[in-house]
């Protein structure tokens, strides 16, 4: 059992929408990722999602209206949203979801990531 530093793990990595995982817990993984610019528009069949910002803020667009989400702050994207995630600027996420959330959900594609480091 660890202590995790926020600052320290975000401080391992400069990349953007590539999640690494800083924890496990009952199935589920806590990843850290940084996002800059628009992602792809997806979603996820059978995982729900929390986003919360560390650092930094963004909008998540869903297909009905925009969640503009700042530091501090969380949203839990229910399975079966589409949605996508835009930052003006660099932010820092933390991600809860099961282990088997893939990260462009539905959207396979450059920006998949199959396999996570651990960091």
């Amino acid at each position: 059992m660890q202590k995790v530093n926020l600052s320290e793990k975000f401080s391992l990595f400069q990349d953007y929408w590539n999640p690494r995982i800083a924890g496990e817990l009952n199935g589920q993984q806590v990843k850290l990722v940084k996002f800059k610019g628009e992602f792809v528009w997806h979603k996820h069949d059978h995982e729900d999602e929390l986003f919360f910002v560390v650092s930094g803020s963004f909008r998540m667009e869903l297909r009905e209206k925009v969640i503009d989400l700042h530091e501090g702050e969380f949203l839990v994207v229910p399975k079966g949203v589409e949605h996508r995630p835009v930052a003006e600027e660099e932010v820092s996420v933390m991600l809860f979801e099961p282990a088997t959330t893939l990260n462009t959900g539905d959207a396979k594609g450059d920006l998949t990531k199959e396999t996570l480091d651990k960091i």
